[in-house]
């Protein structure tokens, strides 16, 4: 496939369709080497390309998150940067499994607490899940976490609300454990 023959896949259609990405998470598990082709896609001038990049991208890294460590401190970056609501909430999901350290862990949070204040209900309850995440592997994010979502659960949207319940019933969890 030639170089620029992936990124074509996510093109056309709509902001509510996610394209050809499924197809691009397939080529993409048999062939790990086209990820870096969909890592520049991130940052095409295509809003599609773009959104539809991080979906594929936040998809496969769920089962293999060794793809993201050589994007790390760029994805970082992006996350402050991006304005898209899309792009905004698939890279909260994919922040935890960048935050390799304790430098990049307390970027993310910075980037995933600003997220906090997006217009998008979507974007900020991807952005406690990230929260909780970085919290369950990184204990002086806890209390934080905790208190952001006991706030959640009373006061915010319908989807953070349950997102927020479901995580606060993890973490509790995880301390009972310890």
């Amino acid at each position: 496939m030639r170089r620029t023959g992936l990124l074509r896949l996510l093109e056309g259609g709509d902001r509510r369709s996610t394209g050809q990405s499924d197809r691009v998470v397939s080529m993409i598990r048999q062939d790990p080497s086209l990820f870096a082709e969909l890592i520049s896609g991130l940052w095409s001038e295509n809003a599609l390309v773009r959104m539809r990049s991080a979906d594929a991208a936040e998809k496969i890294t769920r089962e293999d998150c060794n793809l993201l460590a050589a994007y790390a401190n760029e994805l970082l970056g992006l996350m402050r940067e991006v304005q898209d609501k899309e792009m905004r909430w698939h890279l909260a999901a994919i922040a935890p499994r960048i935050a390799t350290t304790a430098n990049r862990r307390k970027l993310a949070w910075e980037n995933l607490r600003a997220y906090l204040d997006d217009t998008s209900s979507i974007v900020r309850t991807f952005a406690l899940q990230g929260m909780a995440e970085l919290a369950t592997a990184d204990a002086s994010f806890r209390p934080e976490v905790l208190e952001l979502l006991e706030h959640a659960r009373r006061t915010g949207s319908a989807a953070m609300k349950a997102r927020s319940r479901k995580l606060l019933k993890q973490l509790s969890r995880l301390d009972s454990r310890q």
